[in-house]
């Protein structure tokens, strides 16, 4: 790698910017808490509580009465760039079936096999021909375990069809992904598109949802269970209409029995669990359609790491959040403990004070880069320095260039972006960290936005941290420069634990 000059790179921020620019998204209607009886004491000790509790949030958009009355981004998250919300792209599936019922193109009823005739094994099981659009949508598909076909070869739906139905299906919950990939599949059938293009015009547009985008499987079906990208406020969109039952600017854009029967329970998750057990359980409601009960009659669309859009119908409110949280029950304990207390039902008296503290906690979320010493090594300046990782063959050989207090990392021929102690904006054609990765997830999507920074944890030890800003997740690379012997470890937010390990000699 040649040596990036200082106007060659002032030229790729240039180009950063431009490509990470985006359409205004039509907004929801803002107002202030107290106007719509919610106090803003209370969301500041919901925001102190979240800084308290060791997590990392990135955003979340408070509604109450259909209007934003709060709303918030960990720098460097932005209200301009969407996030991967795991498997809160489900409850977008389910709602593409309800519209694909609405337009009478098939029924819950249906057999799931009458859909792909010739991709059926030799032998359909009688539990296997019962299995239906319904059973489904209420993860009782009767598969145990959850079928993973997802990283072995291209045909997923003949591979979900040949696992054995050991469960009577609509009788046993069992969380199954690739359920949902099926009813992606189906819909794909029966409309000829592709689940995101059919949501288009009947949701995307009407809700104003711009720019979404949607992982496809090698057989180019969107993956239905996972891989969504959307706005955080597109979130709350989705929660904001299921609130109104289907109804959106007077219009009633999906039928009202489908959401009433797409949010009441069909299934109890875990049914020997004490009542004890289940009233602090938000696992233990009642799953529904593609979407959760929760406790305080509410229920959610949920996604790992905590992605979420929680619906009270009791309040009039929806909080969407996107986060990477491991403890999805600590984060909604804060919704329960901190937000709930707060709503009222009238309107408050106007309180100056603490909308200002509000307004001002909001502008100053962040999160803060990590520091270290100022122990920059001669060695590296102006030098690249190149070694051999044998740690992951894909990641064999990386390099490191100093310029200033900026940090270049080629990986596998992938530039990344790195400033001392402050976030950098770059992008990258290296997949981000994901759960689930296949061969075609990201073959349709623009290059990742990332925001780098480094610092020297120690006179020996350089520590690099990447945030892939549309998902989730973080990656982080540590490196030990002890001598001529050079020792790395790379690692993400899914699993910070991996071992640090000598590499090849480095080469300058």
């Amino acid at each position: 790698m040649k040596k990036m000059t200082g106007a060659i790179f002032s030229i790729f921020l240039l180009l950063c910017a431009c490509n990470n620019t985006v359409k205004d998204t039509a907004s929801l209607q803002r107002s202030v808490p107290e106007k719509e009886g919610v106090s803003s004491q209370g969301i500041i000790n919901f925001l102190e509580a979240i800084e308290q509790s060791g997590e990392e949030w990135h955003s979340f958009v408070f509604l109450r009465h259909g209007k934003v009355i709060a709303e918030g981004w960990w720098e460097p998250y932005q209200p301009k760039l969407k996030q991967t919300v795991y498997s809160t792209s489900k409850t977008f599936t389910s709602t593409a079936i309800g519209f694909a019922v609405s337009e009478k193109l098939l029924s819950v009823d249906d057999k799931v096999i009458s859909f792909f005739p010739d991709m059926l094994p030799d032998t359909v099981s009688p539990y296997l021909a019962q299995l239906s659009v319904k059973d489904l949508l209420s993860m009782t598909a009767g598969q145990n375990p959850e079928p993973r076909w997802i990283n072995s070869g291209k045909d997923w739906v003949r591979n979900f069809l040949s696992v054995p139905v050991v469960d009577e299906p609509g009788s046993t919950f069992l969380y199954n992904s690739m359920a949902t990939y099926m009813l992606s599949a189906i819909i794909q059938k029966v409309t000829g598109q592709r689940t995101l293009d059919y949501l288009q015009p009947r949701l995307f547009e009407p809700l104003a949802i711009q720019d979404a985008e949607w992982e496809i499987s090698p057989e180019g079906i969107n993956s239905g269970g996972w891989g969504l990208r959307l706005h955080t406020e597109d979130m709350a969109k989705l929660g904001q209409l299921y609130l109104q039952k289907g109804k959106w600017n007077g219009k009633q854009i999906l039928p009202e029995s489908w959401i009433e029967e797409a949010t009441s329970a069909k299934i109890i998750q875990k049914p020997d669990i004490t009542p004890e057990q289940r009233a602090n359980d938000d696992w233990a409601q009642g799953y529904c359609y593609q979407i959760w009960r929760c406790r305080n009659n509410a229920f959610r669309a949920d996604g790992a790491y905590g992605q979420f859009i929680i619906v009270m119908p009791d309040q009039d409110a929806v909080i969407a959040i996107q986060a990477n949280v491991n403890n999805m029950q600590k984060e909604i304990n804060l919704v329960w403990d901190y937000l709930l207390p707060a709503i009222h039902d009238n309107a408050l008296p106007e309180n100056a004070n603490a909308a200002s503290d509000l307004k001002n906690k909001l502008a100053s979320l962040a999160i803060a880069p990590q520091k270290g010493i100022d122990a920059d090594l001669q060695m590296f300046k102006d030098n690249e320095t190149v070694f051999s990782f044998n740690g992951d063959e894909q990641n064999s050989q990386l390099s490191i260039l100093i310029e200033g207090d900026v940090c270049i990392l080629n990986q596998a021929d992938n530039m990344l972006f790195f400033e001392k102690e402050k976030w950098l904006e770059g992008t990258t054609q290296k997949p981000a960290p994901s759960l689930i990765v296949n061969e075609a997830s990201f073959s349709e999507f623009p290059p990742f936005t990332t925001y780098g920074s480094y610092c020297w944890t120690d006179e020996q030890t350089l520590l690099l941290t990447l945030k892939y800003i549309e998902t989730p997740h973080t990656e982080r690379y540590e490196m030990r420069f002890i001598g001529d012997s050079i020792y790395a470890a790379i690692s993400n937010s899914m699993n910070y634990n991996s071992r640090i390990e000598k590499c090849g000699a480095k080469v300058k």
